[in-house]
């Protein structure tokens, strides 16, 4: 979800919370949202958002990544 529009810009389904479901989400919202500077990504601290595939790619995007802190999902 887009924080500034309250708009969703990407999302995927699965059975499985994984690292390619997590991928595909953030594919689908580079898709539908211009990237500019300073973006900043939130996600809990899930195995599949702590991973080296997905940080890599965040970083390739030029996407800085926060965390919530552990047992706080906000």
């Amino acid at each position: 979800m887009d924080l500034h529009s309250r708009r969703i810009i990407g999302y995927s389904f699965s059975k499985k919370m994984a690292t390619d479901l997590v991928l595909k989400t953030l594919e689908s919202a580079v898709k539908n949202r211009t990237i500019t500077g300073d973006l900043i990504i939130h996600t809990d601290l899930g195995s599949q958002y702590a991973s080296d595939d997905y940080n890599q790619r965040l970083t390739e995007l030029h996407i800085r990544h926060s965390y919530s802190r552990k047992g706080c999902p906000y």
